[in-house]
């Protein structure tokens, strides 16, 4: 089965508990079970990773080659200033979604930049955590497609 990578950044493990008002009531479990899901149906399997700590999140993306076909990240905070994270995604062979609950270009304008963003195959924000869905299968018809234009 082919698998993809499920990276969330700082605080995200506070989900249903942190600001309900702009993230919803629903838990980072609750995402990572519409997450799989949503993959199963597709045949893909899914790892899942949470971190509060930078370098351990560059550390995931950059061990994603030869383990994942793609990943899915939430960088959170990270977003608006982590050129280690951009680096570590710019350097990797496969496709990377950025997703965000909040729709971040309707918030505080220093959250409107995204540092990972330009090295990304795309980007989801505003929907809530269906947003993980379309991302997941945004993602999985990239691969696909790519698998196909290989051939």
């Amino acid at each position: 089965m082919k698998r993809l990578l499920l990276i969330n950044g700082p605080n995200l493990n506070m989900l249903g508990k942190r600001e309900p008002d702009k993230y919803g009531r629903h838990t980072l479990k609750d995402v990572v079970r519409l997450v799989k899901d949503t993959a199963w149906e597709q045949g893909y399997e899914v790892e899942a990773y949470q971190s509060n700590h930078e370098g351990d999140l560059v550390d995931q993306i950059q061990s994603a080659v030869g383990r994942a076909a793609g990943i899915i990240i939430n960088p959170a905070a990270y977003t608006h200033s982590s050129i280690a994270m951009r680096d570590a995604v710019s350097a990797i062979s496969v496709p990377v979604i950025e997703i965000h609950i909040s729709n971040v270009h309707s918030r505080e304008e220093f959250r409107h930049h995204s540092m990972l963003a330009p090295v990304c195959s795309g980007q989801i924000v505003g929907f809530g955590i269906d947003g993980y869905r379309l991302a997941t299968l945004g993602l999985i018809k990239k691969i696909e497609d790519e698998g196909r234009n290989d051939s």
